[in-house]
């Protein structure tokens, strides 16, 4: 009879995480780009389809917004994290197409990422110190603002921080 494998799994840490990506991101080389195909200093869109935001006559890819909760709750439960961002993004008018969570070790931290058809909402969370940091960018006419309830009323938050950047100003 063959003998059966048993494996050893390692919880990964964010500071494996971190190095690992240096390492890919020291692989990356980008080619130079070629002065006959540069792109017009502001390109145009034909497509009917343009998901770039206007909005008091600014018009920009989308809305990113940074958002610190603090003294919040559940924040070691992947399962309920994810639940809890698919439906944060679909009460912004957003379209779910992914979703994944990661934790680091029983009771430790989630990193995770919802993908949107509009952009993403991810999340890392720091369960020792009742904090979460989620980033929210939304293109379209997605609301990134009508995630907050949700985020606040689901992780019990006692304070929010917030702060916004509109991505991809056109000039």
């Amino acid at each position: 009879m063959p003998k059966t494998a048993t494996a050893k799994i390692i919880p990964e840490t964010r500071l494996d995480s971190a190095r690992r990506l240096v390492r890919a991101t020291k692989a990356v080389r980008i080619a130079p780009a070629k002065a006959e195909t540069a792109a017009p200093a502001v390109p145009t869109v034909e497509n009917k389809n343009d998901y770039f935001v206007e909005r008091n006559g600014v018009k920009f890819a989308g809305m990113h917004l940074i958002v610190d909760l603090w003294r919040a709750s559940r924040l070691d439960e992947p399962k309920f994290i994810a639940d809890v961002l698919e439906r944060a993004a679909k009460a912004a008018s957003a379209t779910v197409l992914h979703t994944h969570m990661h934790h680091f070790s029983p009771n430790g931290g989630v990193s995770g990422v919802v993908v949107l058809a509009e952009s993403h909402i991810s999340i890392h969370t720091w369960p020792e110190r009742n904090y979460a940091a989620i980033d929210i960018f939304m293109c379209g006419k997605c609301d990134a603002y009508l995630a907050i309830p949700i985020l606040r009323e689901a992780f019990r938050a006692g304070s929010i921080q917030l702060a916004e950047h509109k991505r991809g100003l056109l000039p």
